[in-house]
């Protein structure tokens, strides 16, 4: 016969609720008694029923992520830090791609029903608040980044005004003049780029520069391709930029590349940093400037989030009817070699 929580109790010297509170995770048990039982877990090989478990819950074990690109390496770090998050509560996280597809976005919130899922998370990029009508409300919804939807639903995102406004104040401070902007997307509102956008126009406003409509460079997809063939442009113009914001990395290091097929030093002849902080970006040469928001604290606000919606111990079925919250995770500056030379170091 497999090992019970009886014999687990009786191995530890503790009662069959105590080790029940410890595996299921509660904070009030003392660091030493969690120690004892989980020795004792370990000596009698016990495992949870976790099907059991969720039945007693009213829970199905299961959340689905949802995120736009998987070879993104930001949203292939988020949703691995989502997994760890998801695991410490007993989840097992379904992973979607949707590929920024409104459609698909629409289906992973239109299939979602309590008898399948606990809950889902989102980074949607092109929902719109209408979609939301359509969402089951008995399942509980989180969604992730600069999409502001309101409805609903919890969402967890960084200031991404204030964000960039930060890493164009760098470049201003450093003595940048014209300081150009790619990732502009005027057809999508309200996402990514209308924000980062508006942060590079208010840093410019701030330091008393006139803006340029010519150092705005337009991208369909944010990709390096993108960044390359955005920068190769910028260099043409009649007088080019000394610096450049790119609104995520993969756009930065797709300039970098172009500026060094044609020559052209970076960071003396023009600065170029980024947003997102993937790692590709602390191995390019030169290192890259960027923003790095705090994605272990987007995760962990994330599934959080859902927890609070799901679990009987913290609110249950209750708390999905409380009002939706709005997280704003933190962000940091890292200053590399693309901005400063062989300078490195942190703000914010």
């Amino acid at each position: 016969m497999p090992p019970t929580l009886k014999d687990v109790a009786e191995r530890a010297g503790v009662s069959i609720k105590t080790v029940s509170n410890v595996v299921n995770g509660y904070a009030f048990i003392t660091p030493a008694t969690r120690e004892r039982v989980e020795r004792a877990i370990a000596e009698t090989g016990y495992r949870p029923n976790l099907g059991a478990r969720n039945l007693r819950k009213g829970r199905t074990g299961f959340i689905v992520l949802a995120v736009p690109e998987l070879d993104n390496p930001y949203f292939a770090e988020l949703t691995g830090l989502v997994i760890t998050a998801a695991h410490r509560r007993q989840w097992t996280v379904l992973v979607e791609q949707t590929q920024g597809s409104r459609e698909r976005e629409q289906a992973v919130i239109t299939s979602m029903g309590p008898q399948r899922i606990d809950a889902a998370i989102l980074s949607p990029l092109a929902m719109e608040p209408a979609d939301l009508l359509s969402a089951d409300p008995g399942t509980p919804l989180v969604l992730l980044g600069e999409r502001d939807i309101p409805g609903p639903a919890d969402h967890v995102a960084i200031d991404n005004v204030a964000a960039a406004r930060t890493v164009v104040e760098h470049l201003v401070g450093i003595g940048r003049r014209r300081i150009a902007i790619i990732g502009d997307q005027p057809g999508k509102n309200g996402g990514t780029a209308a924000l980062r956008t508006a942060g590079h126009r208010q840093a410019l406003d701030a330091a008393g520069l006139p803006p340029d409509p010519e150092l705005v460079v337009a991208v369909e997809n944010y990709q390096r391709a993108d960044g390359a063939e955005a920068m190769a442009h910028l260099l043409q113009l009649p007088e080019p930029p000394d610096a450049i914001f790119c609104c995520n990395d993969l756009l930065a290091i797709g300039a970098m590349r172009a500026a060094a097929e044609r020559g052209v030093s970076v960071p003396h002849q023009v600065a170029v940093a980024g947003f997102d902080d993937i790692a590709e970006g602390s191995y390019s040469l030169p290192s890259l400037t960027t923003i790095a928001p705090d994605k272990a604290a987007i995760a962990e606000a994330a599934v959080d989030l859902a927890d609070r919606r799901v679990d009987p111990i913290r609110g249950g079925r209750g708390d999905r009817d409380a009002e939706p919250q709005d997280v704003r995770a933190p962000f940091a500056l890292k200053v590399r070699e693309s901005t400063a030379g062989s300078a490195a170091g942190s703000a914010r």
